[in-house]
């Protein structure tokens, strides 16, 4: 996956990858641009000025203009750059916004105020569903391309690792309803915001589920002989992983624990989780 070359995916279905590697972006993010001479642009990413000339190469190159910017969630790797984009071809940026919990892009500022089930229609006839995810971040969005079946999943599913919650924005409860709420709609496959399109996504999304509830079960296995804070939990609760990574462990374990929490199956006190 190389970063600033146009790919078409499918009819209508076209993919930038942003210059911004790492841990937790994998190859970089993933831009995608919809349509045929009108092109809708989800997650442009981070401000950088190269990935932006590269989407404005890419609209010159197609013969295209741009209809709208549109953003799956506010985390810095996704949607810095689309204020940038929106003010230089003057166009309507779509998104929520919530509160800051010191992981938001707090200059985004929408035109439009997403809500579940919005309906943005594409040029080439088909039309662009907004599904709201919450669990990733409360203002979390996927959208369903009608025409080809394509989910584009933003964090809520990445291909290669599961997504890291962070509460209190991030919330566990949430997030295994919202990936069941996928389930609900004809998906075909899945255009994450990190990594390769997912061609079986009802078997990706099942086994998603069954790993978080799966990593639940561990916890629990763990509370039963030890209770503890954080980081006495991660050690057992998280062996399987490379140490180097517990510390973003322990944000899905809290998030984890907090689910136990609001179903009385768990309680803290002073920083210390037991079970009930």
């Amino acid at each position: 996956m190389i970063p600033s070359v146009f790919q078409t995916l499918r009819p209508g279905v076209h993919r930038l990858i942003a210059p911004n590697p790492g841990i937790m972006t994998g190859p970089g993010t993933n831009t995608y641009l919809l349509g045929e001479k009108r092109f809708t642009v989800i997650d442009p990413g981070p401000a950088i000025d190269a990935h932006l000339d590269a989407i404005a190469k890419a609209l010159q190159e197609q013969g295209a203009s741009l209809e709208r910017v549109v953003v799956t969630h506010t985390h810095p790797d996704h949607s810095p750059a689309a204020s940038h984009l929106a003010e230089r071809f003057e166009v309507p940026l779509v998104g929520r916004v919530i509160a800051d919990d010191g992981h938001q892009d707090t200059a985004f500022d929408p035109d439009h105020h997403l809500e579940h089930d919005d309906v943005f229609a594409l040029d080439d006839g088909s039309a662009l569903r907004a599904i709201h995810t919450p669990g990733h971040v409360d203002n979390h969005f996927c959208f369903l391309h009608d025409a080809s079946g394509t989910v584009f999943t933003g964090d809520h599913i990445m291909q290669g690792s599961t997504v890291v919650i962070i509460p209190p924005a991030g919330d566990m409860a949430d997030y295994m309803a919202s990936l069941r709420k996928l389930l609900d709609y004809p998906v075909k496959a899945l255009a994450p915001g990190h990594g390769s399109v997912i061609e079986t996504p009802v078997e990706e999304i099942q086994g998603l589920i069954k790993h978080r509830q799966g990593r639940e079960d561990k916890i629990v296995g763990v509370l039963k002989q030890l209770a503890g804070n954080l980081d006495d939990l991660v050690v057992h609760a998280y062996n399987d992983v490379d140490p180097a990574i517990h510390e973003i462990a322990k944000l899905s374990l809290w998030a984890h624990l907090l689910k136990l929490q609001k179903e009385g199956r768990a309680q803290e006190s002073g920083g210390h989780w037991v079970l009930i």
